[in-house]
């Protein structure tokens, strides 16, 4: 149930084939399979047929739906094949399920060798035609290029193919032109990249060929289920580990680009502050001052190795903003490479002060970055092994001595841990009773919580969620909300509600979804997550982070409830608490910030085109950067702070506060937190509209 299965699947997901290698096979030959290949894929539809959570066979529909997947996991911004290749591919449709059950496998190669032959082709013409085509590229035309190569049509023609790559390297130069690369690097940067690239197309071996036609059928099973090679399934312990070392951030490939899909809370890259999920790294620099390399179309163990480096060292990121549809606005970030040390992943406290008149109400807040537990001190006897529940009780008795009105607990970007931790700490909430059910692919239910009666936190309770708080986090939230022992703040949960076994084959290894975690009300916690009692804006794209991003995630469905007890009522003061949160958003300039800033990524979403005329691109640059600019001003303004004359004076100015708090060791201000503030706020009112119905139902007895 660990979210690193989160990260497994993203280091194992199908290969973009223009970014694997490097192997051994020779240039030109026709790739062949093993017989231990063809035992493996009988032995991998066995296991899926038979242990997959989903209960699907690979019949002819999943035979038509693998062809479609296994074409769009070669070339799915259809720049390489032709339509007439797509017809001869039809033959192959309706006829897998029958031959690969046998260890048939010949689709899926021939497929690939007319795939390499395009490719490899394709490539060395790009390349002959760099020196002279770059130069004489001309951005005064009015033209542009597609974004959404998803729904365009096969060309028909070598010419359509022609104009599809013209319009991609063209746009690739003026991309480096403005992220201002002199015009001697911009055909020599290209030509590095894609030598590069063929090189490694030219090393293709069947491992390789195998491993992508299996985890284009895996992969209709649900994106958590993966085949992993021999190489794969040896250095799957160490690509686990990548990341905690390092910056700490979790890493996928997606097309070319190496893909930020979420930090590792109290990490390097998380402490820096500067990249978010979704930024993708186009650049690696070692040191304050070594060259950027180009990583454009590398393989992810190869980013992730030049990523990787002595603990104190320096890591620069040359990065594309997640928000930005074109690949020429891009920042660097340093970053210095370090190890997430347990003890920084501790839950922490602290106490905000909500003003209520000429009173100050004083709320606890437990931040809790992921559900762990020291289980070798455990092992060991060691009274004092640290984990989430037993920091949480020592944290939670000290706010009451200090006297704390209610508290906030904080699972905001918490990916998981340990499922015994997340019951443990629901426990510290409730008197008795279950946390979790699991249905396993055999439909035997088990479940698990808190067996006896003991003493519990009875105060008033709210829990922040995100888009990135994920399994373990989605349990404990969705617990607390079903008992109605809490609110539930924030954005609806990452929605990771499978769990994943490792099954050895002939030839690698099958990590499968083999169960699925339940909430007591019998909702599933996958695909939706939990959904909050009470919406905050989030700055997370929806369609680009959470389960429902994926394709094939499994559905949202439900089971049997269990018996349990409910706290409260929350429903008789919900609307009360949306009313009072709606009139203070409607009035805090940080809200407003961050609701502008929302609408203002959500409108580079939907540019559907990038001009590849240089005068025009650079105003779509500088008109976004001007609307960022004007909402930033409109935050200034409203809190009477001096306005800019351009966002780089906004990062000078970081720069600076960043330096100040490094130098004197500070924590972040809660109050310059406005999420959390608003948490603090809601608890509040929750709190007052209780004791004014106690009032008044007081007066009424009297």
């Amino acid at each position: 149930m660990n979210a690193f299965s989160h990260i497994r699947a993203a280091l194992t997901l199908t290969l973009s084939l223009a970014l694997i290698g490097p192997f051994s096979a020779p240039a030109w030959s026709l790739i062949e399979y093993s017989d231990s290949q063809r035992s493996t894929m009988v032995e991998l539809i066995e296991q899926l047929e038979e242990r997959h959570y989903a209960k699907l066979k690979y019949d002819n529909s999943f035979s038509s739906q693998h062809l479609d997947a296994y074409v769009d996991s070669l070339d799915g911004g259809k720049m390489f094949f032709l339509a007439s290749d797509l017809e001869e591919f039809e033959q192959y449709r309706s006829v897998m399920d029958e031959q690969l059950p046998k260890g048939d496998l010949d689709a899926g190669f021939i497929i690939f060798n007319r795939f390499q032959e395009r490719l490899e082709a394709r490539l060395e013409r790009v390349l002959e035609q760099l020196p002279e085509s770059v130069p004489a590229m001309d951005f005064s035309i009015d033209e542009s290029i597609t974004l959404d190569v998803e729904d365009r049509d096969w060309a028909t023609t070598s010419k359509e193919l022609d104009d599809r790559w013209r319009k991609q390297i063209k746009n690739q130069v003026l991309s480096l032109k403005l992220a201002e690369k002199s015009e001697d690097e911009l055909a020599s940067t290209l030509e590095k990249r894609y030598r590069n690239q063929l090189k490694r197309v030219k090393q293709y071996n069947s491992q390789d060929v195998f491993q992508i036609y299996a985890n284009a059928l895996t992969g209709l099973y649900d994106p958590h289920t993966n085949y992993l090679s021999p190489r794969r399934s040896e250095n799957f312990n160490i690509n686990m580990s990548l990341s905690l070392e390092g910056i700490g951030a979790v890493l996928q490939l997606e097309d070319e680009y190496t893909k930020v899909t979420r930090l590792v809370a109290k990490g390097p890259a998380d402490k820096q502050g500067e990249l978010r999920p979704s930024d993708r790294i186009v650049g690696v620099g070692q040191d304050e001052d070594g060259a950027i390399e180009d990583v454009i179309g590398w393989r992810l163990d190869e980013v992730v190795e030049l990523i990787r480096g002595p603990k104190d060292s320096t890591v620069r990121l040359e990065v594309i903003p997640g928000k930005s549809k074109a690949t020429d606005q891009r920042k660097i970030i340093t970053i210095v490479r370090n190890e997430v040390k347990l003890e920084e992943q501790s839950a922490q406290k602290k106490i905000l002060e909500i003003p209520n008149g000429e009173e100050v109400i004083k709320i606890g807040v437990i931040d809790i970055p992921a559900f762990y537990i020291d289980f070798d001190a455990m092992r060991r006897g060691d009274k004092d092994y640290k984990s989430t529940t037993r920091d949480v009780r020592k944290l939670l008795e000290e706010l009451q001595e200090e006297g704390v009105d209610g508290l906030v607990v904080d699972l905001r970007n918490n990916g998981g841990g340990s499922l015994q931790e997340a019951n443990e700490l629901t426990g510290l909430f409730i008197e008795y009773g279950p946390t979790v059910q699991i249905r396993h692919s055999s439909r035997r239910v088990w479940r698990d919580g808190k067996r006896l009666k003991s003493d519990y936190y009875e105060g008033p309770l709210a829990v922040m969620v995100n888009r990135l708080s994920a399994s373990a986090s989605e349990i404990f939230a969705g617990a607390i909300q079903d008992y109605q022992r809490g609110i539930i703040v924030g954005d609806s949960s990452f929605g990771k509600g499978t769990v994943q076994t490792l099954i050895p084959l002939t030839e690698g290894q099958l990590k499968i979804t083999e169960s699925k975690f339940y909430r007591i009300s019998g909702d599933s916690t996958q695909h939706r997550g939990v959904v909050p009692d009470l919406a905050f804006p989030t700055i997370y794209d929806h369609e680009e982070i959470g389960e429902s991003a994926l394709d094939h995630a499994l559905n949202w469905d439900q089971i049997n409830s269990v018996r349990h007890h409910r706290y409260n009522d929350l429903s008789t003061v919900l609307p009360k608490l949306t009313t009072l949160f709606q009139e203070r958003s409607e009035k805090n300039p940080d809200f407003i910030y961050l609701q502008d800033q929302i609408a203002l990524a959500q409108q580079a979403r939907d540019i559907s085109e990038l001009p590849l005329q240089e005068t025009a691109r650079v105003e779509l640059r500088e008109s976004q950067e001007a609307k960022a600019l004007l909402i930033e001003n409109k935050r200034r303004k409203a809190k009477g702070e001096e306005l800019l004359t351009s966002l780089d004076e906004e990062d000078e100015e970081e720069s600076d506060e960043d330096a100040e708090l490094e130098s004197a060791a500070e924590e972040q201000d809660p109050k310059d937190d406005v999420l959390l503030m608003e948490a603090g706020n809601v608890l509040v009112d929750a709190l007052l509209i209780k004791q004014q119905r106690f009032a008044a139902h007081s007066d009424e007895e009297d």
